[in-house]
């Protein structure tokens, strides 16, 4: 009978194999469930990068080779050059400012009662499709102060220290005593005291006037002054009203400022009241009346936002809106993960809170950082959706990026060849970063 020892002695058989994995599962069985996932891994991203690498040395219609013509294109083509220099644009600049920001959200909800709920807040943009966002942020940059919240706060703030004329559309009409000079008008002939003076304008309208405007009166004459009346000498309807007086429905142009100038210098200035009259001293006699350009100067209207120069900040700033959610929760994991002794060990021996966040908080979430940053620099090299949907057709070549051009190529211009070496391109551009990031997490998987 063989004893234990026999049986693990020189010579004889070697017990078999185990064909189990790590977890106890068969190899043969982990295969067989592996293989939809390995079929579909082939079919939707080996098989298309494949075609795509092939496909990018062949001509538009695919038949003739085209060696690295299409890959010349890359750095000749206008519309690429531009849309690589503002890939570059949004690699350095969304990564980072919506690092930045989740660093400082995450720093300080720290402190607040209520850090919870607004990091909700924060995050919740995480939650919308790209085509959302790029919808809600298209009317948020609209150029009309009335629909566009960017500018309704632009104008808003604008205003507060710049006052808006009331009158930008304001013009004489026919037979009018006034005659156009440097942006506003000046009465033809010279005014004189005792006798009073009509300003007719047109062109503002009703729902435009000032909302202190009343009805215009004729100024009544005054020894040794200047008076007059400037209004809207415009009725509603047909043959209704009498130029060049007021009528009982029309309205004085509350506000407006008048300005006598004699050899060219002002030697008094009023503004009209509500009902459009007015009143200047003695001095004035032999002077001509000026409505000076300030009363005419067209309402702010904001920035535009969606202009050639303005788009691609624009842009970054609504993906910065959707992304530093994401930033602040990976950085709030791995703040959570660090040591307290040390952040009170710093205190204890003097270091303010602004040195404390310098040189303990965020050298100790370097790695997290960096993971947030290289995620997302691999998000922006790949955007598409925000840029297609907020700049508009007349800006949409200044706001170009790669993955825009690649559509734009294949689809629009049917260049299949040159969307597809866009694409090599794309993707050897993203394999480094890719490498980069997989390989500090193995690193920090391996401490």
């Amino acid at each position: 009978m063989a004893t234990p020892a026999a049986a693990g002695a020189p010579g004889a058989p070697a017990p078999p194999r185990s064909r189990k994995s790590v977890t106890g599962t068969r190899r043969t069985v982990a295969a067989l469930f592996l293989l939809p996932a390995l079929v579909l891994l082939g079919a939707l991203v080996v098989y298309p990068i494949g075609y795509s690498v092939v496909r990018s040395f062949y001509d538009q219609s695919g038949d003739g080779f085209a060696g690295v013509d299409n890959y010349k294109a890359l750095f000749t083509d206008e519309g690429i050059r531009t849309a690589l220099k503002n890939n570059v644009i949004w690699v350095v600049f969304a990564p980072t400012v919506a690092t930045a920001l989740g660093l400082i959200f995450a720093v300080l909800t720290e402190r607040v009662r209520w850090g919870t709920a607004f990091k909700l807040v924060v995050f919740m943009p995480m939650a919308i499709s790209m085509l959302a966002a790029g919808i809600i942020f298209r009317l948020v940059y609209d150029q009309d102060p009335d629909k566009g919240v960017a500018n309704a706060v632009w104008v808003g703030v604008h205003d507060t220290f710049a006052e808006s004329s009331a009158f930008p559309k304001a013009h004489p009409g026919r037979d009018s005593p006034l005659r156009p000079q440097d942006g506003g008008f000046i009465t033809k002939a010279p005014v004189r005291t005792g006798v009073p003076v009509a300003l007719p304008l047109v062109g503002v309208a009703p729902d435009q006037m000032p909302g202190s405007a009343e009805k215009a009166v004729q100024a009544r004459p005054e020894q040794g002054e200047i008076t007059g009346t400037a209004w809207q000498d415009f009725t509603r309807g047909k043959g209704v009203g009498t130029l060049g007086a007021p009528d009982p429905s029309e309205l004085g142009y509350a506000g407006m400022k008048i300005e006598a100038v004699k050899d060219g210098k002002v030697v008094a200035s009023t503004k009209a009241a509500d009902d459009g009259t007015f009143t200047l001293p003695a001095k004035a006699d032999g002077a001509q009346l000026r409505l000076p350009a300030s009363n005419f100067k067209e309402a702010y209207n904001g920035l535009d936002w969606l202009g050639p120069s303005l788009v691609t900040p624009a842009i970054i700033g609504s993906y910065i809106w959707m992304w530093a959610g994401f930033a602040m929760v990976l950085i709030a994991a791995g703040l959570a993960g660090i040591p307290r002794e040390l952040l009170e060990a710093a205190r204890v021996d003097g270091a303010n809170e602004w040195q404390v966040f310098r040189r303990v908080t965020v050298p100790l979430l370097a790695p997290v950082l960096a993971v947030v940053a290289v995620t997302l620099m691999i998000n922006v090299l790949k955007v598409f959706d925000l840029v297609f949907i907020i700049a508009p057709g007349s800006s949409q070549d200044d706001a170009n990026v790669l993955a825009l051009e690649l559509y734009r190529k294949g689809f629009s211009e049917d260049q299949p060849g040159i969307a597809s070496a866009i694409a090599v391109f794309l993707l050897l551009l993203v394999i480094p970063v890719m490498w980069f990031n997989v390989r500090r997490l193995r690193r920090e998987v391996r401490r």
